[in-house]
């Protein structure tokens, strides 16, 4: 079965409220459980702000029963603000990835993983007409290196998550991320890895 995981695989999608950070991990759980036929919990946070403040969400997909829903180590820490990766830049495993929004976060000279890779997801949304779908092109991105998932099931996920009247929008956002991915493992976009 396609995104069928032979362990269990933590993620956290970090930024600030009002970025999406909820939705992308509503709509990866929904693409690994309902899709692809895996088990997956999602858990999230907020800062004291409704939006700005810090915003995280954590979601773990595996095929076993999850008895514990919190993330431990990162297989893969998406950061869309600065505030959000530093606090959980340390969550990362050693040989995690690191998806970056490389207008909105730094990373840090010291970062512990070398698998980082940046795109300029709201730069490319504000290209389609709407910075909202920030989180999306970011979730395209994120498909190209998340092997415990499929990219036709988090399309699937997308389409079924998002009001009506955006869908085409959102998955015109979901290909230019992934796109952009596919071009930086060709090796014919500047990935500017760790």
């Amino acid at each position: 079965m396609a995104g069928t995981t032979s362990s269990r695989k933590e993620v956290r999608f970090t930024g600030f409220g009002g970025q999406g950070m909820v939705v992308m991990g509503y709509i990866l759980g929904r693409a690994a459980t309902v899709y692809d036929g895996n088990n997956a919990t999602m858990t999230q946070s907020y800062g004291p702000e409704a939006r700005g403040g810090a915003s995280s969400t954590q979601v773990i997909v595996s095929p076993e029963k999850i008895f514990y829903p919190y993330v431990i180590e990162c297989d893969i820490l998406v950061g869309m603000s600065q505030e959000g990766y530093e606090k959980h830049r340390h969550n990362i495993k050693p040989d995690g990835i690191l998806l970056i929004d490389e207008d909105l976060v730094v990373t840090a000279p010291d970062e512990k993983t070398k698998r980082i890779y940046k795109i300029p997801a709201t730069r490319f949304a504000e290209e389609l007409g709407r910075k909202i779908v920030a989180n999306i092109v970011m979730l395209g991105f994120f498909s190209a290196f998340a092997d415990f998932v499929s990219e036709e099931s988090l399309r699937k996920a997308v389409r079924d998550s998002v009001p009506k009247g955006t869908i085409d929008l959102n998955l015109k956002a979901f290909d230019k991320g992934r796109a952009y991915a596919e071009q930086i493992r060709e090796g014919s976009a500047l990935s500017s890895q760790g």
